[in-house]
């Protein structure tokens, strides 16, 4: 998934840390086959590969996830959509960008005639590929890995662990001394002024996820010679990176598979159309955003609130 993975836990002194270690792997090495665009080999980029109108086999993990991102495209009105991987390709993001320059209209209109969440139907363990559609599951497949993680040292008796990959985080069970596990919601170089207080979480058996501009991004210079910088963030609906995104939104659910696609899906939105979703739809949302002066603040739900650290 071109990123990295850490586990602290609580286990007993004889365990074997390297048959832990080799589990761990195991699980994310699955993730990563059936859902890895950068992988030409995997379940998705099989499918994406597929004549229209096949029916293509998928594994369990690969439809929870995707059941998972439809249920959200739902909600958000599109705002999260697991059908825009032409559309990351073009921009020249993933795994087999496009282009090295800022797309057309023309080009941009064209491939978004292959997306379109409304387009893909599922039923017991196959896929219909109805043509054209470019599966990307970037902004969940992480969570869902950080999950799986943790189901695993479920499995093999370790009931205590703070489980990253690629910054989502799963807290399963307590550290040694009784406490709940507490991480700092990632936001950005720019809260190192100290205008805002630490924003600490306890999570037990809780997962967060953060998205946002400082992650990734790039500049590219447009037909005029001017520089333009783009969030990897793309909007479904205009075809375009998100205008104005904020400088993170985090979501805490109870799992990481859902705060992953929410964050996602909440930056599209925006701060005004994103906080009001999220309270219709009782998530735990914190924007973190800039004034018109440049200056940081915060929002956040009632529901994010009560998991601030005490």
């Amino acid at each position: 998934m071109g990123t990295t993975w850490s586990v602290r836990l609580a286990a007993a002194r004889n365990t074997d840390l390297h048959a832990l270690h080799a589990g761990i792997q195991a699980q994310l090495d699955r993730v990563v086959a059936q859902m890895s665009t950068w992988d030409p080999a995997s379940d998705i980029s099989v499918y994406n590969r597929a004549d229209a109108g096949t029916w293509q086999r998928i594994p369990d993990e690969f439809h929870r996830v995707l059941a998972c991102a439809l249920q959200i495209a739902e909600a958000s009105d599109g705002a999260f959509d697991p059908t825009m991987g032409s559309l990351v390709r073009l921009w020249g993001f993933g795994a087999d960008a496009a282009i090295d320059h800022m797309p057309s209209m023309d080009e941009r209109e064209l491939v978004r005639r292959n997306i379109g969440w409304r387009r893909i139907q599922l039923r017991a363990g196959e896929l219909l590929q109805p043509g054209g559609v470019r599966l990307d599951l970037s902004a969940i497949a992480k969570g869902f890995g950080a999950d799986r993680v943790a189901e695993h040292l479920r499995e093999v008796g370790i009931g205590d662990a703070l489980v990253e990959v690629g910054g989502e985080l799963h807290g399963v069970g307590r550290k040694p001394d009784g406490s709940p596990w507490r991480v700092l919601v990632e936001a950005g170089p720019e809260e190192d002024d100290h205008s805002l207080e630490p924003c600490v979480l306890d999570l037990d058996g809780l997962a967060v996820a953060t998205s946002g501009d400082r992650w990734h991004h790039y500049t590219r210079r447009d037909e005029h010679g001017e520089e333009h910088r783009y969030t990897h963030t793309l909007d479904p609906r205009s075809g375009a990176p998100v205008e104005h995104a904020a400088v993170a939104v985090s979501v805490i659910a109870r799992d990481a598979m859902h705060a992953d696609a929410w964050a996602t899906a909440l930056t599209v939105l925006g701060e005004t159309a994103g906080m009001a979703l999220a309270e219709r739809e009782g998530l735990a949302v914190r924007y973190l955003g800039r004034d018109g002066d440049g200056q940081l603040r915060e929002r956040m739900t009632d529901a994010f609130r009560v998991h601030l650290a005490q």
